[in-house]
Formats: C-alpha cells, structure tokens, sequence
C-alpha cells in the first residue's frame, strides 16, 4: 500500500510538473485591439480592424517592406514579356491552405478578380487588365491591354483593401456579399478559430504548424512571417483606462490604440514600453455622400471644406502637438507628392466665406446626417468637431451616434438618410494607403464602382488613370497637383491632419514589425 501510494505521488508530482511547464512553453499573446471584430470578411470592407484580422489568416502573393518597396511574398519569380504587357508569376513550393489543401493559381486569380471589383486600387488594375489566365497548378499570367505602371505596387498594396488570397471557392463569393465564417480559411502564419470567436468578448487565432516563411527577415509587412506564439488572443475592453489598467497588471501584453491622454502615464510606468511602429502616420478624414442632399451639390460640398480647419479635430483628439501635425496637403507631408496646390483658400474655418458658397449654391437648410462613432476614442470627438465648425457656417447638422461596426454596415447603404442613409462620417487612413492619387480609396470617383459616398468624377477619373500609366516622378507629382486641384472644385472627402500613436507593449513583449498594419508574427515574450 505504501508503495503505490509513492508511485503515485511521483506520478501525479510529474504530472503536475508536466501541466505547468506547458504554459511556459506554448505562449499565447493577449492584445486589445483598436475595436471589436463582428466582419470577418476584409474584401467587403475596409475597416481597418478586419484588415488586421486578415493579415493573421490570409497571405499576399507582394508584400511592402518597411522602406516601402514591394517585395515577393507568396510568389517565388516573376517576370515581364518584353512589351510590358504580361507578368508570369509562380507560386512558391509548400503553400497550403488551413484545410490542408494546396494553394494553387485559380485560387489566385479568383482572389485578385474579387479584390479588383472592390478596391480603388484594384479596380485601375482590373480597368487594364485584358486577361487573368492559369498556365499550370502553380503559375498563372496577367495579360495587360496595355502598359501599367502599377502592377506590383497594387498586387502588394499594403492596407486596405488588401489582396489576400483565398481559396477559389471562397473568393468566388460575390465581392458585394460578406463571406461566410466557415470560409476563413487562409494560408497565413495563423488559423482563426471560429469556435472561440464570442463578438463583443475575444477573438482567437492559433499558430499554423505548416506554414512556410519565406527565408528571409522580416521588414514591414515582407520576409519571413515566422509565427513566434503560439496563440493570439484579442480580447475586447471597450474603456481605455481599464485596457490600461489590464496592461499594467499584465492581464494583457499590448494595447493596439491607447489613448494620447494617457500616454504621459505609460511613460512612467517601469514595465510598459511604447512603440511608434507606424513612423508615416494617419489621416484624419471627412467623407461625403454625394447621392443626396446636400452633398449631392458640389458647391455644398466647397463650402464644408473651407468652413473646416484641421488644428481643432487634432487637438480634440489627440491634444499633444508632438504626436500630430497639420497638413493640407493631401498625399501626405513627409512623401514625394506632398504639395500644397491649389489649397490656399481650404481648410482656413473661413466660416462666412462657407456660408457666402452655401447661399450661393441655394442651401435649402436640409439637415446634414453626421454618423458618429462612440467606441473608438481617435474617432469619438471628431463628428462634434465636425458638427460644430460645420453649423458655424450655416448648416444645419444631424449628428447620430453608433458604434463603429454599425457604421461600417450603415455606410454601405444607398438609402436616403431619413431612410437609414447617411451624408457625411469621420474615419482615419493609415499614410501608406494614400501616398497616390490611385492608392486613395476616397479619391476614386468612378460613380458606382466607387467606395461608400460614390463620388462620380471623370476628370478626376482621368488623372487617375494618367497617374497610373505614368513612370516619371516629375510627370507623377504635376498630376498628383492636377488631381489636388480639380479635388478643390469636386470635393470627395476632407483630408483632416496627420496624427501618429504608438503601442503600448509590456517590457517583456519583443519584436513588434515597424509597419502601417499592426501584426503578430515575429513577436514573442521574454
């Protein structure tokens, strides 16, 4: 009886040694994100939080390092005839999808037909693309109808809408239908985990034991994606001071998004590091519907943007001057196409001028329906701002609070506003998805094709397609001047300053990416 009893208790102490060295070895990586994740499909939208969710599940054949450069990801060569009208491009050996089968060339070109209706960028592509067409399991052809100077740039577009790969039969999926939760099915560096996905609590990524990295280091959003945790959870605090809170405690490593005010606290905290991994920044930004009142009317729309000015929706926001900057040049201050033609009379808050335009354009008083997101601290205090200096001018303004999911539903919608529409909502682009006039979603004015607001312009359309085919950059900055420009007399969104955030980590969480996309592979914890 005695011996058993130690056999036992040598057992079971074994045992429990066992159970508590698992943990030490499989890491899991808790984060709050900047919002809640509710879609999971980031072709249907551009929400960056579904974006981000991509990255983890999906791959890109292109990817863009951290100098910008559009590197092979998923691709293993290619090449261009020497008419510059068709790229040959082959897969790399050992891509597999989570189901386990094999990634093959109709799965990408499927992929990048679906990403081209949807995407600004994609769709100039689509525009020049005569055909996509398989070669062999792994090689596949883009046959242009004439030269473009935008191919890998687009194919390797960093933000959204990114084109990630899926499987044919997923990307098949009308682009203007969300894809199924079953059909998250990726070849990427993680495996969503829908059993665990509980929208409003956590979402849970696993590590994909067969994924291949490419044998390079990682830079940017390019290299090798090596998968250092082996699990991610993101877990959902909807209050930035108890996000805070779980970061010091070290209930969670990272919080995506902390607020400014509260950056001069982290600062002193002995465990917590804060990390500018996005150095290019942000864009605030004002979109305008244009397919009702009033924004249907042009002239409407010139008086907003000289009734705004930028420096108070960066100071409601972020406050401290050394994390934003005002800028009125719409590729953003900083890049090659930075300019500031043709903006000497916008973006002033010149108030009586605006309410001048507005009487002029025969405002009738129909009221502006402003969406507001509430959850999101960068965006919460923009709409007022936006309310304020737009009533100043003589408007009269419908602000309409919501979460930012249900604006990301709602925003979609053709509706008149007094029928579930909108008019104008406040959002942020990331500076590595407006750095052209093709990259930038909000200047694509092809009417219907458009993204949400459907602007319909055809000489804006026209620069676009002149930029697209132009290799010089001294020809590439006077059209990006050109666009600026005609921008002032048809008016498509308001660029609103440049702002920057850092992540707050804890001292033990290494290797955060420096890229415009907050990612996960590379990092681990000490």
């Amino acid at each position: 009886m005695k011996l058993f009893w130690k056999r036992f208790v040598g057992a079971a102490a074994v045992a429990g040694a066992l159970a508590l060295a698992a943990p030490a070895q499989a890491q899991t990586f808790r984060v709050v994100m900047h919002s809640d994740l509710k879609i999971l499909d980031p072709i249907w939208t551009t929400a960056y939080i579904v974006r981000n969710h991509g990255y983890l599940v999906w791959d890109t054949l292109f990817a863009m390092d951290e100098k910008f450069d559009v590197k092979p990801q998923m691709v293993e060569k290619w090449s261009v005839s020497d008419d510059k009208l068709t790229y040959t491009f082959t897969l790399r050996d050992g891509l597999e999808w989570h189901d386990g089968k094999p990634v093959t060339a109709e799965d990408c070109v499927a992929s990048i037909k679906r990403w081209g209706a949807k995407d600004s960028m994609g769709q100039k592509l689509m525009g020049t693309t005569k055909e996509l067409k398989v070669v062999d399991a792994k090689t596949f052809q883009l046959v242009l109808k004439e030269p473009y100077g935008l191919v890998l740039q687009s194919l390797g577009k960093p933000s959204s809408n990114v084109p990630f790969m899926m499987p044919k039969r997923v990307a098949e999926t009308d682009p203007n239908t969300q894809i199924k939760t079953a059909d998250v099915i990726g070849s990427g560096p993680f495996i969503f985990k829908a059993d665990e996905w509980k929208p409003g609590e956590k979402v849970v990524y696993v590590k994909n034991p067969k994924y291949k990295p490419r044998n390079e280091p990682p830079s940017g959003l390019a290299g090798g994606k090596v998968a250092k945790v082996d699990r991610v959870e993101w877990v959902h605090i909807a209050d930035v001071q108890t996000a805070m809170n779980a970061l010091i405690n070290g209930e969670v490593d990272m919080v995506e998004s902390p607020g400014h005010d509260l950056l001069p606290v982290l600062e002193q905290e002995k465990d917590i590091k804060l990390v500018n991994a996005n150095p290019t920044g942000n864009q605030f930004t004002f979109r305008f519907n244009v397919l009702h009142k009033p924004f249907d009317n042009a002239k409407i729309r010139q008086a907003a943007i000289v009734a705004m000015s930028q420096e108070p929706f960066l100071q409601a926001v972020v406050g401290d001057k050394k994390w934003y900057k005002t800028c009125k040049a719409m590729f953003i201050c900083g890049t090659p196409l930075e300019t500031t033609a043709g903006m000497e009379n916008v973006l002033n808050g010149d108030s009586a001028k605006a309410a001048q335009l507005l009487k002029e354009a025969g405002y009738d008083g129909t009221p502006v329906v402003l969406m507001q997101s509430t959850d999101l601290q960068v965006l919460t205090n923009l709409a007022p701002v936006a309310k304020a200096q737009l009533e100043r001018a003589g408007f009269k303004v419908d602000m309409q609070s919501m979460d930012w999911q249900t604006l990301v539903a709602r925003r979609n919608k053709k509706d008149p506003p007094n029928a579930g529409g909108w008019n104008a909502f406040l959002t942020s682009w990331v500076a590595a998805d407006i750095l052209n006039p093709v990259m930038a979603g909000f200047l694509n004015a092809s009417c219907d094709k458009a993204m949400f607001g459907w602007p319909c312009d055809q000489e804006i359309e026209k620069l676009r397609d002149q930029f697209s085919r132009e290799s010089d950059p001294a020809k590439q900055k006077a059209i990006a001047e050109a666009v600026q420009k005609r921008w002032v007399e048809y008016p498509t969104h308001v660029h609103l300053g440049q702002w920057y955030s850092p992540i707050a980590v804890r001292k033990n969480v290494e290797g955060n990416m420096l890229a415009p996309v907050t990612v996960f592979w590379n990092v681990t914890k000490k």
